[in-house]
């Protein structure tokens, strides 16, 4: 069934066309309150009774055919529902993850897994870190801990909140409840990492109802981080 005025008025349609919502079923798949914090998130002017109306449109019904037992269940939801954050644009995702891929040059070069990590707040980088376990004797020293480290110090803080991280893989479990723990506010990776990966390949502990949300966003120039991945380990079976 597509979206329809009524319920929703034009404008809030042709943003949810933007998010490639375009039907109730499509609404539903998406989530009603995902949705509306989407929406708030880009700038869209949002109100209670979008919200209802939301809900509407993927019932096919009109938000005034709600009953309040129900308005009421959607106003819990949003105050339950983690936020919702954009992606960086792409410029700083290109900027950041090519920082992140010299960090991994490093670490190659050290004959390390390559590995590379970038904190970053209000677009300046505040901590680098490159794979170390081998070197420092330290099983913690992966890239993400190494930049974390760097960036709390730089602060004075271990809370980063308003900051990103930028790897060129996957985070594993360590990592991302260290990035949890940081409060950092997003995470952006590169390639995937399907022995123990915990963004999503293996386990979601960014999902989890934990003390913060940290929004994840996967995928990023991961060629090339699959890349020096492989050459750095078709040197080791040679």
């Amino acid at each position: 069934m597509p979206l329809t005025t009524p319920p929703l008025p034009p404008a809030a349609i042709l943003a949810l066309r933007e998010l490639g919502i375009d039907s109730a079923s499509s609404l539903d798949t998406f989530g009603v309150v995902s949705a509306f914090l989407t929406l708030k998130a880009r700038g869209h002017t949002v109100t209670r009774k979008l919200l209802y109306a939301l809900e509407a449109a993927r019932r096919g019904a009109h938000w005034q055919d709600l009953t309040e037992e129900e308005r009421r269940h959607l106003d819990h939801a949003l105050l339950e529902h983690p936020p919702v954050r954009l992606a960086p644009d792409q410029a700083q995702i290109d900027r950041f993850m090519g920082m992140a891929q010299e960090e991994a040059r490093k670490a190659f070069a050290e004959g390390e897994v390559p590995v590379g990590a970038v904190v970053v707040c209000e677009g300046r980088v505040i901590g680098r870190g490159y794979n170390r376990p081998l070197g420092a004797h330290d099983p913690t020293a992966h890239a993400e801990m190494q930049a974390l480290r760097e960036a709390a110090a730089a602060r004075g803080n271990y809370r980063l909140s308003g900051c990103d991280l930028y790897v060129t893989l996957e985070p594993c479990a360590m990592c991302a409840g260290a990035i949890l723990h940081a409060r950092l506010d997003r995470v952006v990776f590169g390639a995937r990492e399907d022995k123990t990966g915990a963004a999503g390949s293996v386990i979601d502990l960014f999902a989890t109802r934990l003390n913060h949300h940290t929004a994840v966003f996967g995928g990023h120039q991961a060629d090339a981080s699959a890349a020096l991945l492989g050459e750095f380990f078709a040197a080791r079976r040679s």
